[in-house]
């Protein structure tokens, strides 16, 4: 057999191992075209209808240009055309840049820079804040109106294979000395985390998703995504509805009820306004670890599904450590984690060397479901990928059934409402104002939110001058910074009475546990 040959069959041979995001929503559109896939509270697309609009997406992509490797930003509320526009890249094996519309204008050019898109896709709504990132960085931009009618015969042709290491998501994760870092998922991860969700939390074909979360977040996209690998039904919502999500969870079954610390209360009390029994919920709920214990329970009881009791991140998926769950109604005694499968975890010491059972170390993860890296961003991975592992910067305690217990953050991180909060970014904002000696940012407990930011201040300031400085520090934190970064609170106190370290720097864990001794008194 002569080279040529041989090489032509060893290509025809890895093609035929490469199955990408669009293959599996096409297998899901041969099972059940008729089946609902993306649905809001206006509109209504089966998975027939949804290949058609994608199929024809993909293609006006491909004629303006846009192609392999290549990245879109979107700007946009949740809606119907932003995953349209995820399954039209993967198809054509381009980036979508999800970008964080809460931002004020320098984070979010700090994030359309970094990543460079050909196109900038954008909603009415945020059309003044995309006309101006389109003139700061001479992008072309489409808003979603633009798209025009979808219907008609796709082509007849096939797209070429998209190899599935191709990223497909651009979503950002704040730094821990500030700029955000954007985190590449490619097609490879998405299907390993699609499998987990049915290996692990038992979804499958007849169980839907509310994609309320904003889409610029792996809660609302990744998810979406992944259900419609599985050929179930997205309910598309704009933002955090309390009445839709009720009323969806009294008609649909759902897999996996996403809700954040500050939205259970509000959920609960739609569904009891309405006096809703929910269909059918497979798993409740996330982050058992920022929320009161009772409260895990009576979510779990009113909607009847076992907590899902996770740890994760961006870059991982629900891999590690997120395949345990509450018993509906139950008060925990506990919130160690279980591992997923398709992942291996380490816990390390600062040399990388594995720790002993029941000692603190960081987490070490390997496996399909992790990204491809911080893109444009050689010193982030070279630190966060070492020996082969990637170094999540959060701190766990193995017990001897192989259970994990959360220790902290080995970089400080506050994680309000749903919304990963680096203090260093603020503490730059505070430390801006000559008046401010120092200053540390800690997490305070909150009801409503799980935790929120709390500035504690030494100034030189007299004290009746004070309320003056507290009004021109939170009026700056406003300017700089997306609402949800923003103190809740100023505390001033003498320079020398923050706790420091022999190297100076002050010890944030005794900050953290004054304050909360302050205000028990």
């Amino acid at each position: 057999m002569s080279e040529a040959p041989a090489r032509d069959i060893q290509t025809a041979i890895d093609t035929a191992a490469q199955l990408g995001i669009f293959d599996l929503f096409e297998e899901a559109v041969r099972r059940r075209p008729g089946r609902t896939a993306l649905t809001d509270s206006a509109r209504s697309f089966c998975y027939a209808q949804t290949r058609e609009r994608v199929v024809a997406l993909s293609e006006g992509l491909r004629t303006r240009g846009i192609g392999v490797g290549d990245r879109i930003a979107v700007l946009s509320e949740n809606c119907i055309e932003y995953i349209e526009l995820h399954l039209a890249a993967a198809r054509i094996g381009a980036l979508v840049a999800c970008q964080n519309w809460r931002l004020r204008d320098a984070e979010l050019d700090h994030c359309v820079a970094l990543v460079q898109p050909a196109l900038l896709f954008y909603s009415a709504r945020f059309a003044p804040a995309a006309a101006a990132l389109r003139a700061r960085h001479g992008v072309d931009g489409l808003c979603w109106s633009e798209l025009g009618d979808a219907s008609g015969a796709p082509p007849r042709h096939r797209a070429a294979p998209v190899p599935v290491e191709s990223g497909l998501l651009i979503l950002y994760t704040s730094g821990t000395s500030g700029p955000a870092k954007a985190a590449v998922i490619s097609q490879r991860a998405l299907i390993a985390r699609m499998t987990l969700l049915r290996t692990d939390l038992d979804i499958d074909a007849d169980d839907g998703f509310i994609a309320w979360s904003p889409m610029f977040h792996m809660g609302g996209t990744e998810h979406s995504i992944s259900t419609l690998m599985i050929g179930g039904t997205v309910f598309v919502a704009d933002g955090f509805d309390p009445r839709y999500i009720a009323r969806t969870l009294g008609a649909h079954r759902i897999g996996w009820l996403l809700l954040v610390p500050a939205t259970i209360e509000r959920v609960i009390a739609a569904l009891d306004a309405a006096d809703i029994t929910p269909k059918g919920v497979k798993r409740v709920g996330a982050m058992a670890d920022l929320l009161p214990k009772q409260q895990i329970a009576r979510l779990s009881a009113r909607v009847q599904a076992p907590f899902l009791n996770t740890f994760g991140a961006t870059e991982t998926g629900i891999a590690p450590a997120s395949r345990a769950t509450i018993a509906p109604g139950q008060i925990p005694a506990t919130l160690a984690k279980t591992l997923n499968s398709l992942c291996a975890l380490r816990l390390v010491d600062e040399a990388g060397d594995d720790v002993g059972e029941g000692e603190v170390g960081e987490a070490a993860v390997r496996g399909p479901t992790l990204f491809s890296g911080y893109w444009n961003n050689t010193a982030a991975n070279a630190k966060s990928f070492r020996d082969g592992w990637f170094r999540m910067g959060d701190l766990f305690r193995r017990r001897a059934d192989g259970a994990v217990d959360f220790c902290g953050r080995a970089k400080y991180l506050i994680k309000s409402g749903g919304e990963n909060i680096y203090p260093a970014e603020i503490e730059a904002v505070l430390l801006a104002d000559p008046r401010v000696q120092d200053a540390i940012v800690v997490a305070r407990a909150d009801e409503q939110w799980g935790e929120v930011p709390v500035a504690v201040l030494a100034s030189a300031s007299a004290s009746a001058d004070l309320p003056g400085l507290e009004e021109a520090l939170s009026a700056a934190c406003r300017e700089h910074l997306a609402g949800y970064k923003c103190p809740k609170a100023f505390v001033f106190i003498d320079f020398a009475a923050l706790p420091r370290s022999l190297s100076g720097k002050i010890l944030r864990a005794d900050v953290e546990a004054w304050l909360g001794a302050r205000r028990a008194d």
